[in-house]
């Protein structure tokens, strides 16, 4: 068999390609601040971080934030699934956070169609998090 030569010339911004799946995804969002997420936690709204674990350990976590490993996200996010996280319902504040702010905004996308109306993501990930100086863990390695 042989294995086709990859395409190096642009097919530029269509219907198809992960720029094309952001920027859809993103128009759907009201993305927030660190400052805004860290609000939202402190009013009873849920942070969720999808960020593998490697990373979380590496460079730290927002202390009460839940994890979920993008793998299993979707049956934990779904409101009437059976799989669900406890005290998710389709109106709590639900912002969804990765390192630097775009596998959260696919997923956050993904999470309203599940039903989470009112899910978003952090603009900037959790990188702009620990920049704009809000609590972390500390790293372990």
């Amino acid at each position: 068999m042989t294995v086709p030569e990859p395409r190096t010339e642009s097919i530029g911004l269509g219907p198809y390609g992960i720029e094309h799946l952001l920027a859809e995804s993103r128009e759907k969002l009201a993305r927030v601040s660190p400052q805004e997420a860290f609000e939202i936690q402190r009013d009873g709204g849920l942070i969720i971080d999808i960020r593998p674990e490697s990373d979380r350990l590496r460079h730290g976590e927002i202390p009460g934030a839940l994890t979920v490993e993008r793998i299993v996200l979707e049956w934990r996010l779904d409101p009437a699934g059976p799989h669900r996280l406890t005290g998710l319902h389709p109106q709590r504040p639900v912002v969804l956070v990765c390192n630097e702010g775009y596998a959260s905004s696919l997923a956050a996308a993904q999470a309203q169609e599940l039903g989470l109306t009112r899910a978003t993501d952090l603009a900037g990930g959790f990188h702009a998090w620990k920049r704009a100086g809000l609590p972390t863990t500390a790293a372990v390695a």
